[in-house]
C-alpha cells in the first residue's frame, strides 16, 4: 500500500471512530509504529486531524459523534484496565450513578460481583451487563432510545436523574481537557450526562488516553466538578498534571 493510499484510510478511520492509537493503525495497516506516527505528523501537517500522544483524533470542535461499534472497537485492553482501577473505587452499599459507554460498560461487568449495590444508569447496556447480578439493583431511567449508543435520553431522562442523589457518578465522553473538563459532540448526550452529574456528590470521569486533550463541541461537566479520573498509562503526562493541577485526582492503570 502507498503511502497515500494509507494516509486517506488512517484518516477516514480517525474521523469515523474519534480516536484511534498509534498501535491500532500499525495492525489495521500492517506497517509499524514508526511509519504511522510519520503519516500523523503529514496529516496534521494539512490539519486533516490532530496528533495526541499514542495516537490522533479528528480535529474541531464539531466532530461526529462515533457510534458503539465504533467506539469498541478502540483502546480496548485500556478501557479494560481502567475499567478495572475504577471497581476499587466503589465499595459495597454505594448507590451509583453510570452513564453510557463502552468504558463504564466494561465497569458495569465488573460490579457484577458486588452483593450489594444500587445503581442508576441510562445506558442499555450497563443494564444489561448488570441483568444477572442478584447483589445488584439496578433502576433504568427511562427515556428515548438514542440507538447508536444504546442509551436513553431526553426529558424524561434528566427528570428521572433530577430526582435522585447518589454518593458516585462514573461517566464517559468524547474528549477532556483541563481547561474545558468533559465533552461530546451531541447536545441530547451532553444535557443527559449533566444531569448525571448533579445527581451525585463525586464525579468519576472513566477516559482513555486518546480522550485526553481532545474538545469536542459541548461541555458535560466542567474541570472543577470532576473529583477522580481514571485514565490509562498512555495518557500524555502535560495533560494529566495540567488536570491533577485543577484538582482532579488522577489515577493511572496499568495496561502492560
Amino acid at each position: 500500500m502507498i503511502a497515500a493510499q494509507r494516509r486517506n484510510g488512517i484518516l477516514e478511520l480517525v474521523r469515523s471512530n474519534g480516536a484511534v492509537s498509534l498501535r491500532e493503525l500499525a495492525q489495521v495497516f500492517g506497517t509499524s509504529v514508526v511509519t504511522i506516527r510519520r503519516d500523523l505528523q503529514a496529516l496534521e501537517s494539512e490539519s486533516l486531524l490532530d496528533r495526541r500522544h499514542g495516537g490522533a483524533v479528528a480535529n474541531g470542535p464539531h466532530a461526529q459523534e462515533p457510534t458503539y461499534f465504533q467506539k469498541s472497537r478502540t483502546a480496548s485492553a485500556e478501557k479494560t484496565a481502567i475499567a478495572e482501577l475504577a471497581s476499587s473505587l466503589i465499595e459495597e452499599g454505594d448507590a451509583l450513578v453510570i452513564g453510557a459507554g463502552t468504558t463504564t460498560q466494561a465497569l458495569a461487568r465488573r460490579l457484577a460481583r458486588y452483593r450489594e449495590l444500587t445503581i442508576v444508569t441510562n445506558s442499555l447496556l450497563v443494564a444489561e451487563a448488570l441483568a444477572r447480578s442478584r447483589g445488584v439493583d439496578v433502576a433504568m431511567t427511562g427515556g428515548t432510545l438514542r440507538g447508536s449508543i444504546f442509551a436513553l435520553v431526553g426529558g424524561v431522562t434528566e427528570q428521572t436523574l433530577a430526582g435522585i442523589r447518589t454518593r458516585r457518578a462514573f461517566l464517559s465522553g468524547n474528549g477532556l481537557t483541563a481547561e474545558r473538563g468533559l465533552s461530546t459532540p451531541n447536545m441530547l448526550v451532553a444535557s443527559v450526562d449533566r444531569a448525571i452529574a448533579k445527581a451525585a456528590d463525586e464525579v468519576v470521569v472513566l477516559a482513555d488516553h486518546t480522550k485526553l486533550g481532545a474538545d469536542t463541541m459541548i461541555q458535560t461537566v466542567a474541570t472543577d466538578r470532576i473529583t477522580h479520573l481514571v485514565t490509562d498509562d498512555g495518557a500524555p503526562a502535560t495533560i494529566v498534571d495540567a488536570l491533577r493541577d485543577a484538582g482532579v485526582t488522577v489515577h493511572v492503570a496499568a495496561t502492560s
